[in-house]
């Protein structure tokens, strides 16, 4: 079950890692057909709060609120490297483990499962510049660096910031199936997942445009995945010699034309893989790889499955439950290199 969420907060807590679990659980969107979570954030230190941000907040609910979830989110706050946490309130995680409860952690809230035990044995995610010291301070458990997010079920951790939504979207996916997790990443303006299954990479998140000079054209390109454009040609719509087009564009999304189209005909095959009934052949066109052959070996080549295995998984709302694989922080400008 999936429809009981709370979020604990303490002092300090980060706006954007509480904003990422409030988002997917806390907002209704049954207008579009999808779920209402029974949603709460409850503090552990009183009503009254400062985020990290310097803004008050004030929490209606306690500790006792957790006793009812079905999912317990825990994000990031000021100093949860170094921190002590409230016994009362690891106590609390504890016992929603054990009466079959989850946990989720964004970002730095990987620290308090990690002072509650919860993570003795497992494996867990955190963001690259703790990853170290989590692993120093709590050797009972398995940093994995350079993933998005752990499921160890029933304790889910995850990176940085951004990937508290990969997360949050696998639990949904998880227990509520792609169609649902697909609608609400659509409402959230975000990539549905960036995950894989069983051997699959990550979706690594094109880079946005850094400038205005070709972000025309790849609202084009977008929009005409299924053509074949060459660089004089792009060029030309931005008004541009070839050359000099391809090195802007190189600069402001830090990748080349050829490698962004690639990965935005991936994503789009994805989608329409785990929406459609449609043949392999129908999908290679729409996505611009002319044949399911050519689809079929751009699939492997980025995502290390094929097409079918890719639908398996995703049509049935199955989902592994093994790390998410990552980019090292340093290569993250290329992140939409093939």
């Amino acid at each position: 079950m999936l429809q009981n969420v709370t979020a604990v907060v303490l002092d300090g807590v980060n706006p954007f890692e509480l904003g990422v679990v409030c988002e997917v659980f806390g907002t209704d969107r049954s207008d579009d057909g999808l779920p209402v979570y029974d949603f709460a954030v409850a503090s552990a230190e009183g009503p009254r709060l400062t985020s990290r941000a310097g803004f008050a907040l004030h929490v209606e609910h306690g500790l006792d609120r957790l006793e009812s979830a079905d999912l317990i989110a825990v994000p990031a706050g000021a100093r949860y490297e170094s921190r002590e946490f409230p016994p009362e309130m690891l106590e609390a995680l504890r016992r929603g483990v054990a009466r079959g409860a989850r946990v989720l952690s964004v970002c730095t809230g990987v620290f308090a499962l990690a002072a509650a035990g919860l993570l003795d044995g497992r494996r867990c995610a955190a963001h690259w510049r703790h990853a170290d010291e989590l692993a120093r301070a709590y050797p009972r458990l398995t940093v994995e660096p350079d993933v998005l997010y752990v499921d160890e079920d029933p304790v889910i951790t995850s990176a940085g910031t951004a990937a508290g939504i990969d997360a949050c979207l696998h639990l949904v996916r998880k227990e509520q199936g792609p169609e649902i997790a697909n609608k609400i990443a659509r409402r959230m303006v975000v990539p549905p997942h960036r995950d894989g299954g069983q051997a699959q990479y990550i979706e690594r998140p094109l880079p946005r445009a850094q400038g205005d000079t070709v972000a025309e054209v790849l609202v084009w390109m977008d929009r005409h995945l299924d053509r074949e454009v060459t660089v004089e040609q792009l060029a030309a719509r931005a008004h541009m010699a070839p050359r000099t087009f391809a090195r802007r564009f190189q600069q402001e999304t830090g990748t080349t034309p050829y490698r962004w189209l690639l990965r935005q005909r991936v994503l789009l095959a994805q989608r329409l893989l785990e929406a459609t009934d449609e043949t392999m052949d129908a999908i290679a066109d729409r996505a611009g790889f002319g044949t399911a052959a050519a689809l079929r070996h751009q699939f492997v080549r980025v995502l290390g499955t094929t097409p079918n295995a890719y639908r398996r998984t995703f049509r049935c709302g199955r989902t592994d439950a093994g790390p998410v694989t990552a980019e090292p922080p340093a290569a993250a400008a290329g992140a939409g290199a093939a």
